[in-house]
């Protein structure tokens, strides 16, 4: 977790900043969800799909995708006074699978994004995270024209541990957005807790 401690006027509070992960497949919006929710203006390093890029990269499904993160997306957003959230979105690609280890350093928990219409692209990124028991939420990023699924469907069909949340969202719009960092920022704290107390007792 990165803390940030900042005496404001009365000089006896402290701001903590908190670090997340926003992972998923190729092309299943993390980028857009880290730019919706962000209130400064997002770090990207996006470049062009290239024709040698095509054979290795899926585009299957993202036919119009033009640009792809080739290291991270970084952003920030204040939940409430004193709570602020440092994004990291995650490249999507198996062949950038290698930055990973190093975003993932200090992170509170991770939200994994995914596309019911390719489900299986999110596997990597739930197995990565329950092997490392890093607390994440599944967002299932709506997009237009994909069937809809309930999220006890989506559960089960990505046979996540009892307990970790899905949530339905549009990642396009910051306050779906805001939702789905609130019910991670929520979990996390439990799973933290009870570690914690699991660890005394």
């Amino acid at each position: 977790m990165v803390s940030e401690h900042t005496e404001a006027a009365g000089g006896d509070t402290a701001a903590l900043a908190l670090k997340v992960l926003v992972a998923g497949g190729f092309g299943v919006g993390k980028t857009t969800l880290v730019g919706a929710v962000s209130e400064i203006r997002p770090l990207r390093t996006e470049e062009l799909l290239s024709e040698a890029g095509q054979l290795v990269d899926d585009i299957g499904g993202v036919n119009h995708k033009v640009t792809t993160t080739v290291a991270m997306d970084f952003g920030r957003i204040t939940i409430r006074s004193g709570l602020s959230l440092y994004l990291f979105g995650t490249p999507g690609q198996d062949r950038f699978w290698f930055l990973w280890d190093e975003l993932a350093q200090g992170a509170l928990g991770a939200v994994v994004l995914a596309d019911t219409r390719r489900l299986e692209d999110c596997f990597p990124a739930v197995d990565y995270f329950e092997h490392r028991r890093i607390p994440f939420v599944v967002a299932v990023n709506c997009f237009a024209g994909a069937r809809r699924h309930t999220e006890p469907e989506v559960s089960r069909a990505l046979d996540l541990d009892p307990g970790t949340p899905v949530v339905l969202c549009d990642a396009r719009k910051r306050d779906s957005g805001k939702e789905v960092l609130i019910r991670l920022v929520e979990y996390a704290g439990r799973m933290h807790t009870a570690r914690l107390l699991d660890s005394v007792g």
